[in-house]
C-alpha cells in the first residue's frame, strides 16, 4: 500500500515538474500565457524556464527572419496595361507581446501581411508606368545592338531613363507598408517583386506581335537570301558563258591552226607529186562509197586510166 502511494506521489511530482518546466531554443522567444492572457515579460534567453503548472501555457515565436510570399495579383498600371505581380517579403517578430495581442500567431501575422502588402503594392503599381516597374534605375540600352524591328518600335522609348526604377519602387512599397507594422509587433525587412507578366489575354497579344515581328524578320532574311542566291546564280551563269565562249574561241583557233597545218601538208604533198596526190584523193573518194556500192565509170575517167596503167 505504501509503495503504491509512493509511486502515485512520484508520478504526481514528475507530472508537475513536466508541466512547470519548458525549454526555450536559441531561435525562439516565448511568452507565458494564463487563461489566454500573457503573464510576465518576454522570455528570449535560451535554456530551461519555469511556469505555473497546469494553469499556464507557453506561446513560442520565431526570432529569425521569416518569408512571406503573396498571391499573384492582377493589377492595371498607370498606362492601363494589366499585369500579374508576384511579390515576396522578409519580416521578423520584434514585439512578441504586441504580436500576440494583435494577430495571435504566425498564421494571423501572414494574413495581416497579405492584406497590408497586397494593398500597398496595388496602390503603387496602379499609379506607375510599366517601364518604371520593369526597368532598373541604371537602365542603359544600346539601340545599335538591337535588330531593325526593335529599333523601329513606336510603343515604347527604349532609351528613356526611368524616374524611379524597380529598386526605388520596391523601397517605396517597403516604406509605405512598414508604417503599419509596429502595431502588429512586426518589423518588415524588405519587399521584392519576384516576377512580372502580362495577363493571359494581353500576353497572347504580345506573343502574337512578337511572332509576327520574328516572321517579318525571317521573311526579310529569306528574301535577302533568295536575292543573293539569284545574284550568285547569275554570276555563275555569266562566268559559265564566258568560259564556254573562251573555250569555243580557243577550239576554233586550234581547229583553224590544224586546218592550216593540214592544208600546208597537203600542199607540200601535192607539190611534191601531183599525180600521186590526185590518185590518192580519187581512191579516198571511192572508198567513201562503201562495200556494197556499185560504181560505173567511164572509160576516160582517171580511175579507169589508173587501172589501165597498172595492167
Amino acid at each position: 500500500m505504501k509503495k503504491g502511494l509512493i509511486l502515485v506521489v512520484l508520478l504526481a511530482v514528475v507530472a508537475t515538474v513536466y508541466s512547470a518546466a519548458f525549454v526555450v531554443d536559441e531561435a525562439e522567444q516565448a511568452i507565458i500565457v494564463q487563461f489566454g492572457e500573457p503573464r510576465g515579460e518576454v522570455i528570449s534567453d535560451p535554456g530551461l524556464h519555469w511556469k505555473t503548472p497546469f494553469i499556464q501555457d507557453v506561446r513560442r515565436f520565431d526570432k529569425r527572419l521569416l518569408i512571406w510570399d503573396g498571391e499573384v495579383t492582377q493589377i492595371p498600371t498607370l498606362g492601363r496595361e494589366f499585369i500579374q505581380v508576384d511579390t515576396t517579403a522578409r519580416w521578423r517578430i520584434t514585439d512578441p507581446l504586441q504580436f500576440l495581442r494583435s494577430v495571435r500567431d504566425e498564421r494571423g501575422g501572414r494574413n495581416r501581411l497579405d492584406d497590408i502588402i497586397d494593398s500597398v503594392v496595388r496602390d503603387i503599381v496602379s499609379g506607375t508606368d510599366l517601364e518604371e516597374i520593369v526597368r532598373s534605375d541604371d537602365w542603359d540600352v544600346n539601340v545599335d545592338d538591337l535588330d531593325e524591328v526593335e529599333q523601329e518600335r513606336d510603343d515604347v522609348v527604349l532609351t528613356q531613363q526611368p524616374k524611379l526604377g524597380r529598386e526605388k519602387l520596391e523601397a517605396e512599397i517597403l516604406k509605405s507598408a512598414a508604417k503599419m507594422m509596429p502595431s502588429l509587433g512586426i518589423e518588415l525587412q524588405d519587399v521584392r517583386i519576384k516576377r512580372l507578366n502580362y495577363i493571359d489575354s494581353v500576353r497572347r497579344q504580345v506573343e502574337n506581335r512578337m511572332i509576327s515581328e520574328r516572321q517579318a524578320i525571317a521573311e526579310r532574311f529569306r528574301a535577302e537570301g533568295q536575292g543573293r542566291s539569284l545574284e550568285i546564280i547569275g554570276e555563275m551563269e555569266r562566268e559559265l558563258r564566258r568560259i564556254n565562249s573562251e573555250a569555243a574561241r580557243t577550239a576554233e583557233e586550234i581547229r583553224g591552226k590544224a586546218d592550216a597545218e593540214a592544208i600546208r601538208i597537203y600542199g607540200e604533198t601535192f607539190g611534191a607529186d601531183p599525180e600521186f596526190y590526185s590518185f590518192l584523193r580519187t581512191l579516198e573518194t571511192y572508198e567513201a562509197l562503201g562495200e556494197n556500192a556499185t560504181l560505173m565509170i567511164r572509160s576516160d575517167s582517171d580511175f579507169f586510166r589508173y587501172l589501165e596503167d597498172r595492167n
